[in-house]
């Protein structure tokens, strides 16, 4: 039987991991012929998938966080070949919030993480696509804009290295009071709103941000985006907040949010809006982001929460 040819790509500020270099040994003890390149600066990326494509490899692993996920399948995703045919994609959660990994219960120790992949079959994943006045984006697990992409964009990288996805809360207490909502119109198949939001967040994935669980019932695998707009709150903050407190974040974000679940939906605003995608933030006067569904197959775990199928 032929070993599994395997790619590691890996996030450089991670290169030190030494849970992850033991579980690399292993893999390969194992049988499995894994390489491993690094990602030190923009265009590594790319230049790691498009190797590993003309090398044959049966899997691509992204070892970081939501950006070196969105960053592997993002390369993986502009290719021109279906998705049958491209390496399948595995994830072994190395940053900071590691958002999607966690809401798709993806073991957080490098070994286990490498096992699920070797053990568990690739499943369809679809992807956001998003059209933007400086080009197309992909994204694979959560677009946010409001509030908490100022805080994912202002959160210092030291603070982050410190204290995980708790630095995160720590700078979104300290904007609490000076949060100004964005103006844009939304529509989709059937659904139009326009008016100020604080927080907006366009869902493959659940969660983005440290833990910020914007669209709790998206799916993965479903063909549809999930869309959540929190509208600026006026003399409700105070009651919210104080939900917030008394019940958890997603009783406050339930009492106030508007969803709907499509599989396109624009955005316009008069003034360059912003977009966090996976870490990168996009801004725009206009954007279109579609569900690409099976753009890609992914290894998850048996009864994964963010698969349909599970």
């Amino acid at each position: 039987m032929t070993a599994p040819r395997w790619r590691l790509i890996l996030n450089g500020k991670c290169a030190g991991d030494d849970d992850l270099r033991e579980a690399v040994g292993k893999l390969r003890e194992a049988g499995v012929a894994l390489g491993v390149r690094v990602t030190w600066e923009s265009g590594d990326a790319e230049r790691h998938v498009d190797e590993a494509i003309r090398d044959g490899v049966d899997t691509i692993v992204a070892a970081g966080g939501d950006g070196t996920l969105s960053e592997v399948a993002t390369e993986l995703a502009r290719r021109d070949e279906p998705a049958e045919t491209l390496p399948s994609l595995g994830l072994v959660p190395l940053g900071t919030a590691n958002d999607f990994a966690s809401a798709a219960g993806i073991p957080e120790e490098p070994l286990p993480a490498l096992q699920l992949i070797r053990d568990s079959a690739a499943v369809p994943l679809d992807l956001l696509r998003i059209d933007a006045d400086d080009g197309t984006h992909w994204c694979a697990n959560l677009a946010s804009g409001g509030f908490g992409t100022e805080v994912t964009v202002e959160t210092d990288e030291g603070l982050k290295k410190m204290l995980g996805g708790l630095a995160y809360l720590i700078t979104g207490i300290a904007k609490l009071g000076r949060i100004e909502p964005l103006a844009a119109r939304v529509s989709g198949p059937d659904f139009a709103w326009e008016g100020d939001f604080i927080a907006l967040g366009i869902g493959n994935g659940r969660q983005a941000g440290g833990g910020q669980a914007l669209c709790p019932d998206a799916r993965i695998d479903d063909g549809l985006l999930d869309l959540t707009i929190v509208p600026e709150l006026s003399g409700e903050v105070a009651s919210t907040i104080g939900t917030l407190v008394k019940d958890g974040k997603h009783a406050a974000l339930d009492r106030v949010a508007v969803r709907a679940r499509m599989p396109w939906v624009e955005l316009v605003s008069d003034e360059p809006l912003a977009l966090n995608l996976d870490g990168e933030p996009v801004r725009s006067r206009r954007f279109r982001v579609e569900c690409v569904p099976a753009r890609l197959r992914m290894h998850l775990p048996a009864g994964c929460p963010l698969l349909a199928t599970a």
